[in-house]
């Protein structure tokens, strides 16, 4: 009688301990951003560097990488390739830290709407929103970058 009810027991500690080693998302409006991720101890961390866009060939030379949007899904392209070499995917990204330039085009402001939409064709369909920062900066590595990204991503291992 006792090997049951420690079995249930046991099985049901289990099922409470991954519960609690997943993280948690707190995105009550369901925005683009959760407002926080808490992401439990034990947990396997991946911290991605600053992410720079590639040219794209052909592109004007006043515009070597594309606008924002390009940019923008240039570099979730390499942050996608990089986080599923380490096996994570972007449902694990927890944090993400934006870097736009100011947009020529835009009379020098950076380009939160085209920085949105590619960051919407990657995340918008995912249920898991990393809680983020946008800061626009002077200038990046090269003349014509205007985005860098930077993630880290957080697993039960």
């Amino acid at each position: 009688m006792q090997r049951p009810v420690l079995a249930a027991l046991a099985f049901s500690l289990l099922a409470v301990g991954a519960a609690q080693a997943q993280n948690l998302h707190i995105n009550p409006q369901n925005s683009p951003i959760s407002q926080a991720v808490k992401v439990p101890a034990g947990s396997e961390t991946l911290y991605v560097s600053g992410i720079t866009p590639d040219a794209v060939p052909g592109a004007p030379a006043a515009t070597p990488f594309g606008d924002t949007k390009t940019q923008t899904l240039s570099v979730l392209g390499k942050i996608g390739a990089i986080l599923q070499g380490q096996g994570y995917s972007f449902e694990d990204v927890v944090m993400m830290r934006v870097l736009l330039v100011g947009d020529p085009a835009k009379g020098g402001t950076m380009d939160f709407a085209g920085m949105m939409e590619g960051y919407n064709q990657v995340f918008g369909p995912l249920k898991n929103k990393p809680a983020r920062i946008t800061s626009q900066v002077a200038s990046l590595v090269r003349p014509g970058m205007f985005v860098e990204i930077e993630v880290q991503a957080a697993k039960k291992p």
